[in-house]
């Protein structure tokens, strides 16, 4: 019985970390924990990225005004929001992520809690000093 019990969960481990970041997810407003968006992560050359393909509260026609660059006044859907991450074990990392409401950009990382739950970590300087979201994987 023993045997079985690690048995089981070296296959949850092996499940979880050989589950792909790939995919529609899923965010939640922080304040009221509605759904907020619906985010598409796509990979190109080995990097991880990300962009908005839905709005949930209707504003789809909605620009980045707070944005700098070649990302300032674009439409919020279709917005690549991370780049350049890539997997290091079963973190994805060293890439950037995008607030749209304010245009600001962090530093971010990723990492896969369950086949349908991602931690999404957005920090300034060090990871200690930023903020989490969790985003569920669309079937």
């Amino acid at each position: 019985m023993k045997n079985l019990f690690v048995l089981a969960i070296l296959t949850l481990s092996v499940t979880v970390n050989g589950q792909s970041i790939l995919g529609k997810w899923v965010t939640y407003d922080d304040e009221t924990n509605e759904r907020k968006g619906l985010i598409l992560i796509y990979k190109k050359n080995q990097t991880f990225f990300a962009k908005i393909i839905k709005n949930y509260d209707g504003e789809n026609d909605a620009i980045c005004e707070e944005c700098e660059g070649e990302k300032r006044n674009k439409p919020i859907i279709g917005l690549v929001i991370i780049e350049n991450l890539k997997k290091n074990g079963n973190v994805y990392e060293g890439g950037t992520i995008l607030d749209p409401e304010t245009g600001d950009v962090y530093s971010c990382y990723l990492e896969l809690i369950s086949a349908n739950k991602l931690k999404v970590r957005g920090y300034m300087g060090f990871s200690i000093f930023g903020r989490t979201q969790y985003w569920q994987r669309v079937k």
